[in-house]
């Protein structure tokens, strides 16, 4: 396909990737989410979904080595040679675009790994996503590693055939949004997908020979659902073993549907002690051999990671940690998890730290809003 735009020094970047991705370089090859209906999310709410053409996509590849090799050669007239981090660094103080941040990040972090985003870049034509991963490994070879989101049903629509071809193109990694396997969930917060395309889905992805990353939302069921959602979702995951299964807490904001299911009464949503009983169960009942991973900040404990099953113990020995701690403890750990003084359990013995939260504690106990 020729290329008839002039390259850029700029190029579209998507609003979210997964944390692990946090130093991909990010090539935007679908706007927002074709699906856009789920309860729980507010990220692409009111935008409409778009293809982007393999050229344009193209062009943004480009503009991203134009600007790699602004970096590059910016490195060698500084005297630094072939290593670009000093120049990388100075520009991450100072960017002149959210792009050349982007790269100037890549680049000081070894520049091998590339995000392709929006919600479900799979929904693409096999032989234009082919394409597109082809020509960014081409361009930028450094690159050995490319990943991207993708939803179940998608996943289940593909032949083997065609997820096979789109891993030898280059494709590492899909990113899943499983959320639950709990049929009667899925369909409350219209989730679009069942928990045996769910299963159909996520065993393609595996047997394709892609690494598989399943996303499951804790506290997802609420006060109503949650034992079931535990429950279900371990069962499919068992079915699918999948190479990474994280964790993220729900957090509900204005603008989800969800808000107003909450703010109704119609969906009751769990504390987080609740939703720590809620994930010992959810452990409890796994039986795959994944990496769980909890690495995303509305995680009460980020300490509950490990390789199942051999880590299982471990992970439930984190939890029983903190419910037996005494009601004060556990209140003054939650307040200093949210407020962002505590990254683990170890941190309750930080007396200055634990005095500062009892500080809190005391001033939101006296209707203060100065915290």
């Amino acid at each position: 396909m020729a290329l008839t735009k002039q390259v850029s020094d700029s190029f579209e970047l998507g609003p979210i990737r997964p944390p692990s991705e946090a130093y991909s370089l990010l090539i935007r090859v679908t706007r927002n989410c074709p699906w856009n209906r789920c309860k729980f999310c507010h990220t692409y709410k009111g935008e409409k979904f778009q293809l982007r053409s393999v050229e344009e996509i193209k062009q943004d590849i480009l503009a991203a080595k134009t600007i790699q090799d602004g970096i590059k050669e910016a490195s060698w007239k500084s005297g630094y040679g072939a290593s670009v981090q000093e120049v990388a660094r100075m520009i991450l103080a100072n960017p002149p675009n959210q792009a050349y941040y982007n790269v100037a990040l890549w680049l000081y972090t070894g520049g091998e790994s590339a995000f392709l985003q929006d919600a479900n870049s799979l929904i693409m034509r096999t032989n234009e996503l082919v394409e597109v991963i082809k020509f960014l490994k081409q361009t930028l070879p450094s690159i050995n590693r490319v990943t991207s989101y993708a939803r179940s049903k998608t996943a289940a629509k593909k032949n083997l055939e065609e997820l096979k071809e789109l891993h030898k193109a280059g494709l590492s990694r899909l990113h899943i949004g499983l959320e639950s396997g709990y049929d009667p969930l899925l369909q409350y917060m219209d989730k679009g997908v069942t928990a045996a395309e769910h299963i159909e889905g996520g065993k393609k992805v595996v047997v394709s020979g892609i690494s598989l990353c399943e996303y499951v939302v804790l506290g997802l069921g609420g006060k109503k659902m949650w034992r079931e959602h535990a429950i279900q979702t371990a069962r499919v995951l068992n079915e699918i073993n999948p190479d990474f299964i994280r964790v993220r807490t729900l957090t509900i904001h204005d603008g989800m549907p969800l808000y107003n299911e909450l703010k109704n009464g119609n969906f009751m949503q769990s504390t987080d002690e609740e939703i720590l009983t809620e994930e010992k169960l959810f452990i409890e009942h796994l039986e795959c051999q994944a990496n769980y991973v909890s690495d995303h900040i509305t995680n009460l404990l980020q300490e509950i990671e490990g390789k199942l099953p051999q880590d299982k113990p471990k992970m439930l020995a984190s939890i029983e940690r903190f419910q037996s701690l005494p009601p004060q403890e556990r209140i003054n750990f939650i307040v200093g998890r949210r407020v962002g003084m505590y990254v683990n359990l170890d941190d309750l013995a930080d007396l200055r730290k634990h005095q500062a939260v009892e500080q809190i504690i005391h001033r939101l106990s006296q209707g203060s809003n100065q915290i």
